[in-house]
């Protein structure tokens, strides 16, 4: 399975999330199983985060990309997912892209210590464990979607990246700590175990990152006309 196939997986079971976030009711099976399929999803953004971190040329671009699209996705986020509420409330809640671009920040400076300090394994796990929790606050602080539960999950896919057993009890326990159905998505490494290294077609990066603002609004959009 190549990266592109991995994106696609994301992609879908996001949409199945998102679909039933907003025009299922609550508290119905299908609820249910829509938001256990959604919660496949954010790894797979996770694992792929990693995988273009360590592959990319540019780290400052990739940020500022991730943070382009952040500021873009902010609006229908709120209108999707905090309506009804005030402007100030709205700013309590940010979307998903805020999060990924804390972790990669996270997981760049922890790669910075790991080059400087590399003959020092006490420094290194002390300075990483420092950089994590202070990227796990600021994403409570600011409300992030998954908030400190997805700086974890990324450096663990980040950290455990070569030792598969031990990302999948890390992965595991990081999401049993968030909420019952969040443990579906320990599932999501099964389809990552079969990624194969390769990028697969090339398409429009763009393609990808608008995929996310776009798709909440359209829900949006059909949720206040039915």
């Amino acid at each position: 399975m190549n990266g592109l196939s991995l994106k696609l997986i994301a992609m879908f079971t996001m949409l199945i999330d998102h679909i039933t976030a907003q025009l299922i009711p609550s508290g119905t099976p299908f609820e249910f199983i829509g938001r256990s399929i959604g919660r496949l999803a954010f790894p797979i953004f996770c694992f792929l985060l990693v995988e273009g971190f360590l592959h990319t040329r540019s780290v400052k671009k990739y940020l500022i990309r991730l943070g382009v699209f952040a500021l873009l996705s902010e609006i229908p986020f709120d209108l999707a997912f905090v309506r009804g509420k005030t402007f100030a409330e709205n700013l309590e809640g940010q979307n998903i892209y805020f999060t990924l671009c804390i972790g990669l920040f996270v997981i760049f400076l922890i790669q910075i210590v790991e080059n400087k300090y590399r003959y020092s394994s006490t420094i290194t796990v002390i300075l990483t464990s420092i950089i994590t929790l202070m990227g796990c606050q600021l994403a409570e602080f600011l409300r992030t979607d998954y908030g400190a539960i997805g700086i974890l999950m990324i450096v663990c896919f980040y950290l455990f990246r070569n030792n598969k057993w031990i990302l999948l009890v890390t992965i595991f326990f990081v999401n049993q700590s968030f909420y019952s159905i969040q443990g579906f998505a320990t599932l999501s490494l099964l389809f990552i175990w079969l990624y194969n290294g390769e990028r697969g077609p090339k398409l429009n990066k763009y393609i990808f990152y608008a995929f996310y603002p776009v798709h909440i609004l359209v829900l949006y959009w059909i949720s206040t006309v039915i």
